[in-house]
């Protein structure tokens, strides 16, 4: 049987690391610095009950403007949380509005699902559903 083990997501700030601890309550691990790839340091965010994610940086990610990196490309277009209930939902919706991270605010979906999208500090897309 196959499990997520976790997914991994390339940021120029690894301090976004907050984001998740400040917004979802993430344990936050330690920067890994590699020994082998000069520059490149990782850290992991650890959520309860639903995985990792490795937040990854190198010198190379300045190279890309802003623009650039929010193009859309193929690849993956966002991670989505389940925070487990409409309010749940709407009242995260509302903290992300008050600081000026929320991208779409909370509505059900063609497909069914009740979400909002809100974005880490480098615009990385999150979706939040009930």
């Amino acid at each position: 049987m196959a499990s997520l083990a976790h997914v991994a997501l390339w940021t120029r700030d690894l301090d976004a690391a907050r984001f998740w601890r400040d917004y979802f309550g993430a344990q936050v691990g330690e920067p890994y610095r590699s020994a082998r790839r000069e520059g490149f340091v990782s850290r992991f965010v650890t959520l309860a009950g639903c995985g990792q994610i490795e937040l990854m940086t190198g010198p190379w990610l300045s190279a890309c403007t802003e623009e650039e990196a929010a193009r859309e490309r193929v690849g993956w277009d966002h991670v989505a949380v389940s925070l487990g209930s409409r309010e749940a939902v709407d009242r995260l919706a509302r903290r992300c509005a008050a600081d000026g991270r929320l991208v779409s605010p909370a509505r059900v979906t063609g497909d069914g699902f009740y979400e909002a999208v809100i974005a880490m500090p480098d615009g990385v897309r999150v979706e939040i559903t009930a």
